[in-house]
């Protein structure tokens, strides 16, 4: 099957600054890709070659079969949500999407139909009449996803739609997201590494402009299991020794004399059984409550592959 976007050794270059080198990447149809990366990495720029918003010093990006330098060809095809997408402050909220849809090529009244609808998939029909600016910055997100489901985009690209929201507001745009784009590609950037674990499918970690490492999200976590640990007193030499004696631990890292985290070689299938000889040898130690780690974590993989160090704490 043909992927859904492919990136054909993307280049792009600010001055002498070098945000995307090379970067090669497929994204399979009817599949929710997480695209991370630190600040600075190169996702946004790629969103924004993606949208044809920027065009890139070499390489292409095709989108169903289409180079977006044509961007014109895939009008309604492809959506795009920014990650500061803004409307304007005074004019109501419906006229901006009857806008946004008419842009996509729908009449005025397949424009406003979709547009009603839109506001109904994310639970804000009575905000139609009302002003951009007399919204909460939680409903603001909402609306803003609107972009996405306006008419029947195949490619959405979604830029950090969670990014600044309250647990709950996150929430239902998560949910939003899984529901609503079920028979669609869906493009994921986000900082929430555990929010990305939840909902993606496929990942692709940038960093530095280049792709460090992509494919499935059980083949990034499926093979590594993180355990981290503290005890009430010092982890002693010997049973230091024990633990990396056990088969299942792969690598253990001391983070204080108390606390330390090991990587396990196994999947989620056999955790119960390495978790049983862990707390086996540790036995004569006492553990803290409610402070064991399990998990396997794409943040652990992450910090790893971009140069950082995993302390057991979660992305937010």
């Amino acid at each position: 099957m043909q992927p859904a976007v492919k990136v054909i050794n993307l280049t792009k270059k600010f001055s002498r600054q070098v945000a995307l080198d090379g970067v090669d990447l497929e994204i399979p149809q009817n599949s929710l890709y997480g695209l991370l990366g630190p600040n600075g990495a190169g996702k946004t720029t790629l969103f924004s070659i993606a949208a044809g918003f920027l065009k890139p010093t070499g390489g292409s990006v095709e989108v169903l079969g289409v180079d977006v330098s044509r961007i014109s060809e895939l009008r309604g095809q492809l959506a795009m949500l920014p990650q500061d997408a803004a409307f304007q402050g005074s004019i109501p909220v419906i006229e901006q999407l009857i806008m946004f849809s008419r842009l996509n090529g729908l009449d005025k009244s397949a424009a406003r139909r979709a547009a009603e609808q839109a506001l109904e998939i994310v639970g804000l029909p009575e905000v139609a009449r009302k002003a951009a600016r007399a919204l909460s910055h939680g409903m603001m997100k909402r609306v803003a996803l609107c972009q996405a489901f306006l008419g029947d985009a195949k490619v959405i690209f979604l830029d950090e739609p969670t990014a600044g929201l309250d647990p709950d507001n996150a929430r239902r745009i998560r949910q939003l997201v899984k529901e609503f784009t079920r028979d669609k590609t869906v493009v994921f950037s986000s900082h929430n590494l555990q929010e990305v674990q939840d909902i993606c499918d496929h990942v692709c970690v940038i960093d530095k402009g280049r792709v460090v490492e992509s494919g499935t999200m059980e083949s990034l976590t499926g093979s590594t299991f993180l355990v981290r640990i503290e005890l009430v007193s010092p982890l002693s030499p010997e049973a230091q020794g024990a633990l990396q004696a056990l088969p299942v631990v792969e690598d253990i890292e001391l983070t204080s004399e108390k606390e330390f985290n090991l990587r396990l070689n196994v999947s989620g299938s056999g955790k119960d059984e390495a978790m049983k000889a862990i707390y086996g040898t540790m036995a004569g130690f006492e553990i803290y409550p409610r402070s064991v780690f399990e998990g396997a974590s794409l943040e652990a993989r992450f910090l790893e592959m971009t140069g950082g160090t995993f302390d057991g704490a979660s992305s937010t």
